[in-house]
């Protein structure tokens, strides 16, 4: 990388980088970038790292590229890969150079059917000097569970049952694998959760608040994105575990049957209250249970408001039962990942004539890996029904380096303890 001239940032279009095509051949900047035009339209070529296996770079281009997000976090663009006109999403963030990307380092690590995947990763110079921006090439799912969730609202309807049975289950399953590894996701949230309408194939994305929890090792309690936040949270925990995710997973459940947020609070306190509205005043233990270190009690007795009441009337008993498991107080109350799976509410998923609404078959749901089968054997048998023990055999573990499940080992080092 060093003896090359620098550029600006390739993403931005400026004007140091337009004048390569009028004036003279490219020259690649900082992190191997070229560009070079061809049939009136920008091809980009850049020196990446696959997102898996081994450190080997090779040149990848891609063409087409657009805005499709930008936030806090860095943007994100739209493209298509040259070699084989698949669309790619690129997040581009800011690097720190003092420490390795927590991000990149866990994508690096997951290897999963609704995972969405890391295909490729390299660097970037930006304006500023010395400024270096890392660039996730991501595989391109062109809906989210927000948006598909607003859709129906628009017009006062909500997301049909066997919609919310298909996209829930494939959530479950993501958390379970990644809570294997120890890797705490902190953001579920509609809007990370990807979709594709044909195939009916949810995959969990950012990345970008997860970390891989170590229990002794305190952990920023700010995480989370309002209206999912565990109640652990707001109390200010900072020694929680991955059931954080699954109180937000209940919360996104919560919310589709629902049609609106179940706790739509404007502050913490205000969602703690919405919270309580609901589950009723936690009790002392509730409340060790989900921060030790918590001393004021000072809440008014309010006792909790029946499930069946929360929901319409046509809402689904075991639909209910399920939301009920995963918004407990007390965090080792909420079913875990896989307990979430093989619940009542998905059975109907289980049966040989499931299909899509369409007609077409379910996506893979019981495709699951050696790795994952070993995450909670006991469960096993209730996993795969009879029909997908025939039709999908197990597949090969897609995890040959990971740690054993609950055994996971640090992922390097990273910025700090958040």
């Amino acid at each position: 990388m060093s003896g090359r001239p620098r550029t600006t940032s390739f993403a931005e279009g400026s004007k140091s980088v337009r004048k390569t095509f009028d004036n003279q051949p490219p020259k690649p900047p900082l992190g191997g970038v070229k560009i070079s035009s061809k049939d009136g339209s920008k091809v980009t070529t850049v020196v990446a790292t696959p997102g898996q296996g081994p450190d080997r770079p090779q040149e990848v281009s891609y063409a087409d590229m657009k805005l499709i997000g930008n936030g806090s976090f860095g943007v994100v663009y739209q493209a298509k890969l040259c070699d084989t006109g698949e669309l790619i999403a690129i997040k581009k963030v800011l690097q720190d150079k003092r420490f390795k990307n927590r991000e990149l380092q866990i994508m690096r690590r997951l290897e999963h059917c609704n995972i969405v995947k890391l295909k490729y990763f390299f660097y970037s110079s930006g304006e500023k000097k010395d400024e270096v921006y890392l660039n996730l090439v991501l595989e391109y799912i062109p809906e989210t569970v927000y948006k598909v969730a607003r859709h129906y609202s628009k017009d006062e309807q909500t997301i049909p049952i066997s919609f919310i049975k298909l996209y829930m289950y494939q959530l479950f399953r993501s958390l379970a694998y990644i809570h294997s590894l120890g890797i705490c996701h902190r953001d579920i949230k509609p809007q990370n959760l990807l979709l594709d309408p044909k195939t009916g194939v949810l995959k969990l994305c950012d990345f970008g608040s997860a970390k891989h929890l170590v229990r002794g090792e305190p952990n920023v309690s700010y995480i989370c994105s309002r209206y999912y936040r565990a109640p652990e949270l707001i109390f200010g925990a900072t020694d929680y575990t991955t059931k954080i995710d699954v109180w937000s997973a209940g919360c996104v459940v919560a919310e589709l049957l629902l049609g609106q947020p179940i706790f739509p609070g404007d502050s913490g306190v205000d969602q703690l209250v919405e919270i309580i509205k609901v589950l009723g005043t936690p009790t002392r233990e509730q409340i060790r249970e989900m921060n030790p270190n918590y001393t004021e009690f000072k809440f008014p007795q309010i006792k909790s408001h029946p499930w069946a009441k929360v929901f319409r009337a046509c809402t689904p008993p075991d639909a209910i039962s399920l939301v009920s498991r995963l918004l407990e107080y007390t965090p080792g109350a909420r079913l875990s990942p896989l307990q979430a799976c093989v619940h009542s509410f998905f059975d109907e998923l289980r049966e040989p004539t499931a299909r899509l609404p369409n007609g077409r078959p379910l996506p893979p749901l019981f495709n699951f890996t050696e790795y994952e089968l070993g995450i909670q054997p006991s469960l096993n048998e209730f996993l795969k029904p009879r029909s997908a023990a025939q039709s999908e055999p197990a597949a090969a573990s897609s995890a040959p380096d990971h740690d054993a499940p609950g055994e996971a080992a640090s992922g390097g080092a990273t910025a700090d303890a958040s």
